[in-house]
């Protein structure tokens, strides 16, 4: 009884070669497709595109309105920019509060 024999180089290749000749012969058998055949797959096609378009187009107005909307936030908070005065009337009230708390 003969043990198992590893395939070499030439018995890959013979077998690609005829898995691939199979492949082609079964491709070549296979019905064309009809005119309604085709035209039923184009539809569905460019259905699928437009719906892909339209998917697009939908992230890019709402990437857009998160740009405006973040542009109008910034824009309402403004830096509060207080006078000298007023600066030292809160350092004060901090201080006493300090003092009250001890």
């Amino acid at each position: 009884m003969r043990g198992y024999r590893e395939p070499g180089l030439q018995d890959r290749a013979a077998a690609a070669k005829a898995a691939k000749d199979k492949a082609l012969e079964l491709l070549r058998n296979k019905a064309p497709l009809s005119e309604a055949e085709q035209a039923e797959r184009l539809a569905k096609s460019a259905a699928k595109e437009a719906a892909a378009q339209e998917r697009r187009e939908a992230m890019l107005r709402e990437r857009e309105a998160a740009k405006i909307a973040k542009r109008e936030k910034a824009a309402a908070v403004k830096p509060v920019i207080l006078t000298e005065a007023e600066r030292k009337a809160a350092r004060d009230a901090r201080y006493a509060a300090r003092k009250a708390r001890k």
